[in-house]
């Protein structure tokens, strides 16, 4: 529970409902500049902040107060890695979007950012050439702040940007203090669990992933009987890096999928960056199949179509469950397993990151329990031993 001195809560609440404050920490300055012009150029966005290093960003964060930080990895004097710790333990309800060029090393320190406390990543242009040209990258990077921010100022109960010129009206310094509290929507309806014990278990996530995985896979490492497949929305080389730290993490065998690779109960497949994964099942046995068929939900890979296989597949022995994530990828698959008589959990608003993908599944009407993270592998494990209780 937040608390707040009245004079800050009201200047805050006022000014809030203003664009989304963020702060760029680059060691150049011409991407700093680039990022500046395109990001200021969006009105839901106000670059408050931009800092050369990890140091400057710390040293001006209480000053410029900032909601999103997007922080490079690589810099001199303080690096990304070093500074994301310091930024937080200023502000705990600052959202930072880890930005980096697509390197395994990179790859490597964005996992461990994100398990330090980073939001998320985006995968950064090689060159200001392509940083200048990548439409792909502009937008991602743009829906990236704009989501985590409304997420984080509707977990706090904040206004939303309005697109509005709101005044800010500053109060007058008194000892009273008030509570911002989490306000969120009347919980959608549940349904049943299939009465079929589960034979499979499909996940989907992409904001704020890779942490809920960790959660979810380690709670079930010693009652897992059943293959997993995942898809989370990464590129290639991200998804080769999370499966070595799931593997790792959880003492499970966690692997990205291959081409005709056959599923084993107790193992963990991970869908690999630019490819979709499929499930195919051929005589009573199910094995992984990858294509490159056009991105959907504007993602490759996606979830929809690993849910739709493991629905086609499994029928209602299929389990799905859909973690945090942006936009609604999921939605459709998740409908195919519920129609085929399978079961959905989806992860609650409270506890994600973003509530996109997990609260379109939701709102659907056809999950059999919405639950906070650290209750879904209990649930899951109660699943997969018959226990299909009555809705939550």
């Amino acid at each position: 529970m937040n608390s707040l001195p009245l004079e800050k809560s009201k200047s805050s609440i006022s000014s809030r409902a203003r664009p989304y404050r963020v702060m760029l920490v680059d060691d150049s300055s011409v991407i700093r500049g680039l990022m500046s012009r395109w990001l200021g150029a969006d009105p839901a966005i106000e670059i408050v902040a931009s800092a050369s290093n990890g140091q400057v960003a710390v040293n001006s964060i209480e000053k410029t107060d900032p909601e999103i930080v997007v922080l490079d990895i690589e810099m001199p004097i303080m690096d990304g890695l070093t500074a994301l710790p310091l930024i937080l333990k200023q502000n705990p309800n600052i959202q930072v979007l880890m930005s980096s060029t697509l390197t395994s090393k990179n790859a490597q320190i964005s996992l461990k950012a994100m398990s330090l406390g980073a939001a998320d990543y985006v995968p950064k242009p090689t060159t200001n050439r392509e940083v200048i040209l990548s439409q792909s990258y502009q937008s991602e990077i743009v829906e990236k702040i704009k989501s985590l921010a409304e997420a984080k100022r509707k977990l706090l109960g904040i206004d939303l940007y309005s697109g509005n010129d709101i005044e800010v009206i500053q109060q007058p310094v008194v000892e009273r203090k008030i509570e911002v509290k989490p306000i969120f929507a009347k919980r959608p309806q549940t349904v049943k669990a299939s009465k079929i014990i589960p034979k499979i278990i499909a996940i989907g996530s992409s904001t704020g992933g890779p942490q809920a995985l960790l959660n979810v896979i380690a709670s079930l490492k010693n009652d897992l009987n059943v293959p997993v497949v995942i898809t989370q929305h990464m590129p290639a080389t991200f998804t080769k890096i999370l499966a070595g730290h799931l593997t790792k993490a959880c003492g499970l065998d966690c692997k990205e999928g291959e081409d005709g690779m056959r599923l084993e109960p107790g193992k963990v497949y991970i869908a690999p960056g630019e490819y979709h994964m499929v499930i195919e099942n051929k005589h009573g046995n199910p094995c992984i199949r990858l294509n490159v068929d056009p991105p959907e939900n504007f993602c490759r890979p996606a979830v929809d179509p690993l849910f739709r296989s493991v629905a086609a597949a499994f029928g209602p022995a299929a389990l799905g469950v859909i973690l945090t994530g942006m936009g609604q990828d999921g939605l459709r698959g998740s409908k195919a397993v519920a129609e085929s008589g399978g079961t959905i959990i989806a992860q609650d608003e409270e506890t994600s990151v973003v509530w996109g993908m997990p609260g379109a599944v939701s709102n659907a009407g056809i999950c059999h329990a919405i639950l906070p993270l650290d209750e879904i592998g209990s649930k899951v494990k109660r699943l997969l031993k018959g226990a299909n209780d009555e809705v939550r």
